[in-house]
C-alpha cells in the first residue's frame, strides 16, 4: 500500500490508556471475512458491505462517547484522507491501468510458462511495486490456466510471489520499504541485504511450485497441446503473441513517478482537514492517479476491455472491505504505536532480550505476524521506531535487526489475504473468473504449510 507514505498527522490519542477491548470490532472484522464467506456464503455475497459498515460504526459509536465526537471525528478523517482514500485511488488507478493491457496470442498454461510468469512477476514487483505486477499479469496467467483442472494453487502462488516475495528488493517494491526509504533507508540498501533471504525465498517457492503444478497437471491427465481455435486480436484478425493497449505501460509508468514524486517532494505545503495535514505532494499524487485512471479509460480500446473481461466487481469490493480495515484498526495502531507502555507492550518487550540487546528471531516473527493480519507498513513503522528509529545506526551497527523488520514485513505479508494489499485482489479477480479459491483459512493451510518451513529455514540461516 504505497499510498501510507502521504505523510498526515491525526489527533493524537492518548494510547497507553487503550484497552484491548478497543480491538474487538477489528477482530471481529477479519472473523467476518475469514468465516462469512464459508458459513453464510449468500448472505457475505450480498451485504458483505453492510456487515463492515456495522463493525466499522461498532467502533466510532463508543469511541466518540468515551473520547468525545471531536477526537473519533478527527481520528475517523485522518484513517479517511491519509491512509483509505490514497489507498483506493492507488489501487484503482493499477488496476484500470493494467486492466488495459491484453497479452495476445495461445498461451497455455504448463508448469514451465506459468512458473516463467510467476518468475517474471517477482522481478517486476521490486520495480513497480508488488501491486503493479500483480494487476498487470493476474489476467494473462488466468486465461493461460483457463481450462486446467486445478487452478487455485496457481493463483495462491502468484499471491506468496508476485504479491509479495517478489517485492523485496526495492522501497519500490512494499509500502514498509518505501516508508523506510522516507525514512532515511538508503535507496540500495535493501537491495544489498536482502538480496539473500529473498532470492532463497523466491527460488524456493518457484521450485516448489513447478513440482507441484507439474503434479496436479499429470495427475488430472492433461497435457499441454496447441490450442485448435485462433486467438483473435481486437480487431477480429488472427493474432500471435502480443500485447494489446500499449499505452497503458506508459501510463503504468507514470504510476511509478507519481508515487516517487510524492516521497521525495519535501514541503510544509499542503491543506489542514478536521486536524489532518494532507500534503500538496500527496494531493497532486492522488489527482494525477485519478487522470492517469481517466486517462486510460479513454484510451484503451474497448476490444482490450472486453478481451480482458474487465469489470468493477473486484475492486468494488475490496474498497468496501478495506474501509472496514483502515477504520476499525484505529485503535490498534495506536495501541502498538503506544509502545512497553500500551495494551501491547508484552509485544514490544518481546522483541528485547534481558541485557538490553535486540533479538532478531523476534523482530523477524513479532513484526512478521503482525504484518500477516496488519497494515505491514504502520507494522514495520512500529517496530522501526522501536528499534532506535536511527537510520544510520540501523543501517550498519544494526543491520541485522533492520533486516530482520524489512524481511518481516515483506515476506510475512503473503500468510493471509489481508496480509498486503494485492492479495484480497488477486483473490477477487479470479474468483470473479471463476476460480474456485480457498477461503480465508483455506488459503492460511497454504501459507502455514508452504512458507511457514521457509520462514523457519530463513530464521535459521539469517536471523537467529
Amino acid at each position: 500500500m504505497w499510498a501510507v507514505a502521504g505523510g498526515a498527522q491525526a489527533a493524537q490519542l492518548n494510547a497507553a490508556s487503550l484497552s484491548l477491548v478497543w480491538g474487538i470490532p477489528f477482530a471481529g472484522m477479519l472473523l467476518s471475512i475469514a468465516l462469512l464467506p464459508l458459513l453464510a456464503a449468500h448472505f457475505w455475497h450480498r451485504h458483505f458491505g453492510k456487515v463492515t459498515a456495522g463493525w466499522a460504526l461498532a467502533f466510532l459509536l463508543p469511541f466518540a462517547l468515551v473520547f468525545g465526537m471531536g477526537t473519533a471525528v478527527e481520528n475517523l478523517v485522518h484513517a479517511l484522507l491519509a491512509e483509505y482514500f490514497p489507498f483506493v485511488i492507488l489501487l484503482t488507478a493499477l488496476y484500470t491501468v493494467a486492466g488495459g493491457i491484453y497479452v495476445r496470442g495461445n498461451l497455455r498454461g504448463s508448469p514451465g510458462l506459468n512458473t516463467g510468469i510467476l518468475a517474471l512477476g517477482a522481478v517486476l514487483a521490486s520495480f513497480m511495486g508488488t501491486t503493479g505486477a500483480s494487476m498487470l499479469l493476474i489476467r494473462p496467467l488466468l486465461r493461460a490456466n483457463d481450462d486446467r483442472r486445478h487452478q487455485a494453487h496457481v493463483v495462491v502462488f502468484f499471491i506468496f510471489i508476485v504479491s509479495n516475495a517478489g517485492g523485496a528488493l526495492t522501497p519500490l517494491g512494499d509500502p514498509p520499504l518505501f516508508l523506510g526509504f522516507l525514512k532515511g533507508v538508503d535507496f540500495f540498501w535493501t537491495l544489498r541485504h536482502l538480496w539473500g533471504p529473498a532470492l532463497f525465498m523466491n527460488l524456493a517457492l518457484l521450485a516448489i511450485f513447478y513440482l507441484l503444478d507439474r503434479y496436479l497437471m499429470r495427475k488430472a491427465g492433461e497435457t499441454v497441446l496447441p490450442d485448435p481455435t485462433p486467438t483473435l486480436d481486437v480487431t477480429g484478425s488472427v493474432s500471435h503473441l502480443g500485447l494489446e493497449g500499449k499505452i497503458n505501460f506508459v501510463l503504468l509508468l507514470l504510476v511509478v513517478g507519481l508515487v516517487l514524486m510524492s516521497g521525495l517532494w519535501r514541503t510544509p505545503a499542503g491543506v489542514e482537514i478536521a486536524g489532518t495535514h494532507v500534503g500538496l505532494p500527496s494531493l497532486v499524487r492522488d489527482v494525477g492517479l485519478i487522470v492517469v485512471a481517466l486517462l486510460s479509460l479513454m484510451l484503451t480500446p474497448r476490444g482490450v476491455h472486453a478481451a480482458n473481461e474487465f469489470g468493477w466487481a473486484p475492486m468494488q469490493e475490496v474498497a468496501k472491505l478495506f474501509i472496514g480495515i483502515f477504520v476499525t484498526i484505529i485503535p490498534v495502531i495506536a495501541m502498538l504505536k503506544a509502545g512497553a507502555d500500551g495494551s501491547f507492550g508484552f509485544i514490544v518487550r518481546a522483541v528485547t532480550r534481558s541485557d538490553g540487546s535486540p533479538d532478531e528471531t523476534m523482530y523477524f516473527w513479532v513484526t512478521g505476524v503482525l504484518s500477516s493480519f496488519l497494515d505491514n507498513a504502520p507494522t514495520y513503522l512500529v517496530f522501526f521506531n522501536t528499534a532506535g528509529g536511527d537510520p544510520a545506526h540501523l543501517m550498519t551497527d544494526m543491520a541485522l535487526t533492520l533486516m530482520a523488520i524489512s524481511a518481516g514485513a515483506v515476506f510475512m505479508g503473503a500468510n493471509t489475504y489481508i496480509g498486503n494489499a494485492p492479495n484480497l485482489m488477486v483473490k477477487a479477480i479470479a474468483e470473479d473468473r471463476g476460480v474456485n479459491m480457498p477461503g480465508f483459512f483455506g488459503y492460511m493451510i497454504w501459507s502455514v504449510c508452504v512458507l511457514l518451513p521457509l520462514l523457519v529455514i530463513m530464521t535459521l540461516i539469517w536471523f537467529r
